[in-house]
């Protein structure tokens, strides 16, 4: 099944591989603006049925990494109709992935204090300038808590940037609600102290993402949307919530009529769980739609989750870092280049060495 087709709202997807969003900051300065360089990296794994870019901040204060790419001002417009443009031209299919990452941030990257649902911080680090020169990882600033106007700003936001993403020639858009950035940081009861609308029981701590997500289904379209989620990562103070698992079954309720491009499962990275197969198949149960996962899969497991039927497209990772030809090596049984050391030191920043400079298979 890894290999059939797939119907994505108005797209048809050549398989059911998908590349999965990983961050890599390489944009052009200054604008943060997407390049050359990016265009040939994302065309070099059209392969996929589906690619998923890095995440793209919607506005400044959205930021939490330097030098990722924005889709906010036209030059970033202008730079990622070079990536549609060049996977596009491959016959691939591309996502972008919208991205707040709330209190994951420092107030030298943001340009403000960081927003989150509460003025709580924990232990983080991120990607930024340091002190001395160049860049590395920073811890994070104490964020403020987000009033009713910078909700309603936040959602306009991601309206706005979803519309320069159709307008930039992509496919569709993914809304990033996983790993403990804000739309996370809004359904954890430990991130998330409001007496608001938007706090205390489970339906108000998932309402800014609905109202999010319904948003930019009627703008550009819900068979566009995308959302993805991380019940079982915890990221952040590391905490067990005992109400996330339901929260996304009943965000999947809300979108069982008319759902979504597809839901976007992030699994066993960072401090995880394991994903009970109960979850699975209360959410195969009340979602209809397609349904993501990606997680260290290997071809033989992302096999065997197609064939049980409780989900329908599978995301890589990390191996699409180092085998641009993915879904061939797949296909004919070659053996994997090995995501290594120097892999993980180039991920974050660098020049076209461990970006663009990896070879497709060759015997």
């Amino acid at each position: 099944m890894l290999f059939s087709s797939f119907q994505l709202g108005p797209v048809t997807l050549d398989n059911r591989v998908a590349m999965a969003p990983m961050t890599r900051s390489r944009t052009s300065q200054p604008g943060d603006v997407p390049n050359d360089m990016m265009a040939t990296y994302y065309a070099q794994r059209a392969n996929a049925g589906l690619i998923i870019t890095e995440g793209a901040p919607v506005s400044d204060v959205a930021r939490g990494y330097s030098m990722t790419p924005g889709i906010y001002t036209q030059a970033h417009i202008d730079g990622w109709k070079k990536v549609t443009d060049a996977v596009h031209a491959k016959g691939g299919k591309i996502y972008i992935q919208l991205w707040h990452v709330g209190r994951r941030s420092h107030e030298v990257i943001a340009g403000e204090t960081p927003l989150s649902a509460s003025a709580v911080k924990v232990p983080d680090q991120v990607f930024g300038p340091l002190a001395e020169g160049g860049f590395g990882m920073i811890e994070t600033s104490l964020p403020r808590a987000m009033t009713k106007q910078d909700i309603e700003q936040t959602i306009a936001d991601f309206v706005q940037a979803a519309k320069n993403s159709i307008e930039a020639g992509f496919d569709g858009v993914e809304i990033h609600g996983a790993h403990g950035y804000l739309f996370d940081q809004f359904m954890r009861k430990a991130s998330n102290q409001r007496t608001d609308e938007y706090g205390g029981s489970a339906q108000n701590r998932l309402r800014f993402l609905i109202e999010t997500l319904d948003s930019v289904g009627e703008a550009i379209g819900r068979d566009r949307v995308a959302v993805r989620l991380s019940p079982h990562v915890m990221e952040g103070d590391g905490s067990v919530d005992d109400e996330i698992e339901q929260l996304v079954i009943e965000l999947a309720k809300h979108f069982a009529v008319k759902p979504l491009a597809y839901l976007h499962l992030s699994e066993n990275i960072s401090n995880y769980l394991p994903v009970p197969d109960e979850f699975r198949k209360t959410l195969r149960d009340e979602y209809k739609g397609a349904i993501m996962v990606a997680g260290k899969l290997t071809k033989d497991s992302a096999q065997q989750l197609l064939a049980s039927g409780l989900i329908d497209l599978c995301a890589f990772g990390t191996p699409y870092v180092t085998n641009p030809d993915l879904v061939a090596r797949f296909k004919q049984g070659w053996p994997l280049a090995e995501f290594d050391a120097d892999a993980r030191l180039s991920l974050y920043g660098g020049s076209e060495q461990g970006y663009i400079d990896y070879p497709n298979y060759s015997a």
